[in-house]
């Protein structure tokens, strides 16, 4: 049976809490991958703690947003890091999409659409006039142009982004109740399966609290 995949959010700049939240999340019922965001690559320690990291699933979530040659020299930079998986804005335009994915080797390139943190209200104070789903729409068909390996969005916009986009799809915004914390476009993990994720990314609802029990909660709502 086809085991479902996270990627547990490592958001601390603790190396203990980081250590503790990997070992105790690996389990035989879930693919697990482990995602550091900015807090944890910026830390002191955090680059040497991820280059001793074996036989696990990194992803850094780098989100370079820049012009292209700086994308794609931002990338080269950390190759010895061996991430699996990397992020960059599609905001960034085509030509930095495509340097990067230039750059990236076999690392998996992830383009971030719309940050789950905002809704067509926080892009009209932005400056966009066009709805969230239409901006994500537009960004998976640049994505899939750049032939970036993967792309980052809501689990709510995932049905529209299959249309155009068939390489891995990877969902933040997971919460297990109506606690949204800072997330504005939430859904729970089944109905982000249920609607074409490849993988979701979770942090708080697993890392905060007893983990175990936390993981244990996910794998029954699954089942």
């Amino acid at each position: 049976m086809k085991k479902n995949k996270i990627f547990v959010a490592c958001d601390s700049n603790n190396i203990n809490k980081v250590k503790e939240i990997i070992s105790k999340t690996k389990n035989s019922k879930l693919k697990i991958g482990y995602k550091f965001g900015l807090e944890f690559l910026n830390s002191k320690n955090g680059r040497e703690f991820i280059s001793n990291l074996k036989n696990t699933i990194t992803f850094g979530d780098y989100k370079f947003s820049d012009i292209p040659n700086t994308c794609a020299s931002a990338i080269k930079a950390v190759k010895d890091l061996k991430f699996n998986y990397l992020t960059i804005h599609i905001n960034s335009g085509f030509e930095a999409l495509k340097k990067a994915k230039e750059a990236s080797g076999k690392t998996k390139l992830i383009g971030v659409t719309v940050l789950t943190s905002l809704d067509n209200k926080s892009l009209k104070q932005i400056g966009f006039n066009k709805k969230v789903k239409k901006i994500v729409l537009q960004q998976a068909k640049l994505a899939n142009k750049a032939k970036l390996d993967a792309i980052v969005c809501s689990a709510q916009e995932v049905s529209i982004v299959k249309k155009v986009f068939k390489n891995e799809i990877i969902t933040p915004g997971i919460r297990f109740n109506s606690k949204t914390n800072d997330q504005k476009r939430v859904l729970t993990p089944k109905q982000a399966y249920k609607n074409g994720s490849d993988w979701l990314v979770i942090g708080r609802p697993i890392t905060k609290g007893n983990i175990k029990n936390n993981l244990k909660n996910l794998i029954d709502h699954l089942s």
